[in-house]
């Protein structure tokens, strides 16, 4: 272009402009086309999957196969909260999936909407605990938590979790939004282009960056409730708190993963054997980085920190990182800077009748 500005007149430079600037609207048009595309195709191939597989369950007569044994019967859900490296930990699933035989799932929801209508609420549970050819099962989604008992189906999944701290969440998913991660570094994102920063978002009073984005955690946790995701609600935090403590197997924190997978291996060993020594030493263990992420500066930081919001998430955030080291705290010991499991604590004695 700055060759055209020399060689041609003004008006010709003009339209040459214009030109460029109209070739550019194409490419990104013809672009979100693909994008959109592939993604109607994604679900198209999802659904014929899902037909053949329940297909051959019904040509098979498997819905009158024995009960399948209780470790091999096991699903679990993992209810992503976005940006708090859950692709780094899905990963280990689908590396390990093959070795460990067990299946992945994806939980794909329309724009990520991680609240489902009741009657896909119906759909999935339904699905989850009847579908015998995906158990055992991982699912992964950025899901609202969902109470199968609620439902009338036997048996009830297990709950994982990871949070993070509120504000370095909500940073990371800024710059996620405008410059994307090493992962899918091509794809376009949905603020591509708005090259200001996370503190130039707090100076001029940006939506992207407002106290009540930070209000995600707490909603995913608390459910499929109305109250749940009124910004700020007492109600959704302390139900938050409860299904933390009483729904979930363990919940991580982003900030210590590494001791979030050693529990898991231990507790659940079924799907999780190898993943330790895969986190440690795999390609895959920090797959996931924003790209372009600055720090905010202490203003910034501050502000929020002001904000009712903020020490409502925080202080749910407090409370999940304070129940995971208590767990720890039971589970491991540390040696020579390394993590240790601890052995099997208890057994059975005095057992009565007594056997000839």
């Amino acid at each position: 272009m700055g060759l055209l500005r020399i060689m041609m007149p003004p008006k010709f430079q003009l339209l040459a402009v214009m030109a460029f600037g109209v070739a550019m609207l194409f490419i990104e048009n013809q672009i979100q086309k693909l994008e959109e595309s592939r993604a109607k195709l994604e679900r198209t191939m999802a659904r014929h999957e899902v037909r053949e597989v329940e297909q051959r369950r019904t040509r098979d007569g498997l819905r009158d196969s024995p009960a399948l044994p209780e470790i091999e019967d096991l699903i679990i859900i993992y209810n992503r909260v976005p940006k708090t490296a859950s692709t780094s930990f899905t990963n280990i699933a689908y590396d390990l999936c093959g070795k460990n035989r067990f299946h992945v799932l994806h939980i794909n929801t329309t724009k990520n909407n991680p609240v489902m209508s009741l009657q896909d609420q119906m759909r999935f549970v339904r699905n989850v605990t009847s579908w015998r050819e995906m158990k055992p099962g991982f699912y992964h989604g950025h899901v609202a938590y969902l109470d199968f008992t609620k439902f009338g189906v036997k048996g009830k999944p297990v709950y994982i979790n990871i949070v993070r701290d509120p504000i370095e969440r909500l940073v990371s998913y800024y710059y996620f939004l405008r410059f994307g991660d090493d992962y899918r570094p091509g794809l376009r994102r949905r603020k591509q282009g708005d090259k200001k920063t996370f503190d130039e978002c707090m100076s001029s009073g940006g939506t992207d960056c407002a106290p009540e984005k930070l209000w995600l955690q707490i909603p995913f946790f608390c459910g499929h409730y109305s109250e749940c995701w009124n910004v700020g609600s007492r109600w959704a935090l302390e139900q938050a708190k409860y299904n933390l403590v009483n729904e979930y197997l363990l919940v991580g924190v982003t900030e210590e993963l590494e001791d979030f997978i050693m529990m898991l291996e231990a507790a659940l060993p079924r799907f999780f054997r190898g993943a330790t020594e895969l986190y440690r030493t795999g390609k895959k263990s920090h797959l996931r980085k924003t790209s372009e992420k600055k720090p905010p500066t202490k203003e910034s930081i501050s502000k929020l920190q002001q904000s009712h919001i903020w020490k409502m998430e925080n202080e749910f955030y407090e409370f999940a990182l304070e129940q995971f080291q208590f767990v720890r705290a039971h589970s491991v010991r540390e040696k020579d800077g390394e993590l240790y499991l601890l052995a099997q604590n208890f057994f059975y004695e005095k057992i009565y009748p007594k056997v000839n």
